[in-house]
């Protein structure tokens, strides 16, 4: 996931760094760590979440992208430069590791996604971390649910951003595929930047691949389309992303009623 610090005044002496992390569909904590120092006028850090716990799983993990001062001398702290005359397993085992304070869980909006018998998950860029969990709860086991179909959209300005979560996907796609449901996930990516446009060309992407779009989503259209699909439904809307699209969403959730079809607007905030 991307934390993005904007604007600080730089100046010397400790800082924390508060990070949230989604855990599951309805919780999320905070993750503090220690920023010893910057020298910029904005830093961006990309976060990944390896898992998310579920009921069958009560573990999660993170993915450190180290770039900058502080990410690199936090890892020097986690991972720090074995010495030539230890061997790997005392190495191992004397190793001290700093203390990293978790706080929560709390709830999320995005819980009330499993809530209705339609949803649809709108994220823009980076805002896809909180549904990640979402997936993962269905890659977990999709039938203890109300919810009967999701409709998954996600909006990028660059294609290398879909890589965050490709393996996800492409595992509940082929989950559902396998189980004879593969109406119950409808995906769209959307690539906003069309300027030196690549492809996901590897074989194991291709469900993403033929579900990708270039350009931005006609909103109105997209729901009138989920509006005939689902008619005389409530369909919850959540989103997570920049503020021009959860407003677009927001007006479009007040005024749609397509088809008898009753749209409830849910927003998450997120970074």
């Amino acid at each position: 996931m991307v934390a993005s610090l904007r604007s600080w005044v730089a100046n010397e002496g400790g800082k924390h760094f508060v990070l949230i992390l989604w855990l599951g569909a309805n919780t999320w904590l905070f993750m503090k760590t220690f920023l010893l120092y910057f020298t910029g006028q904005q830093y961006h850090y990309l976060y990944k979440m390896l898992g998310c716990p579920t009921e069958k799983k009560e573990t999660f993990g993170i993915h450190l992208r180290v770039v900058g001062d502080w990410t690199e001398r936090f890892t020097q702290m986690l991972l720090p430069q074995p010495r030539m005359d230890l061997e790997i397993l005392p190495m191992v085992q004397q190793r001290r590791y700093p203390k990293l304070y978790i706080d929560g869980p709390f709830g999320s909006p995005s819980e009330e996604v499993f809530n209705y018998d339609v949803s649809v998950c709108v994220a823009g860029g980076i805002g896809v971390t909180p549904f990640a969990c979402v997936l993962h709860a269905l890659l977990d086991g999709w039938t203890g649910f109300r919810l009967q179909r999701l409709y998954f959209v996600w909006v990028c300005r660059e294609l290398q951003s879909f890589y965050w979560f490709s393996e996800l996907l492409c595992a509940l796609h082929h989950k559902l595929w396998q189980e004879n449901r593969p109406d119950y996930f409808n995906l769209k990516l959307y690539v906003s930047q069309k300027d030196n446009l690549q492809s996901m060309s590897e074989e194991k992407y291709r469900p993403l691949t033929s579900r990708l779009l270039v350009g931005r989503p006609r909103w109105k259209l997209l729901f009138d389309e989920i509006g005939k699909t689902n008619k005389h439904k409530r369909v919850g809307v959540f989103c997570c992303g920049p503020k021009g699209i959860s407003k677009t969403l927001h007006k479009l959730c007040n005024s749609a009623r397509s088809s008898g079809t009753t749209f409830e607007f849910n927003k998450e905030s997120f970074g």
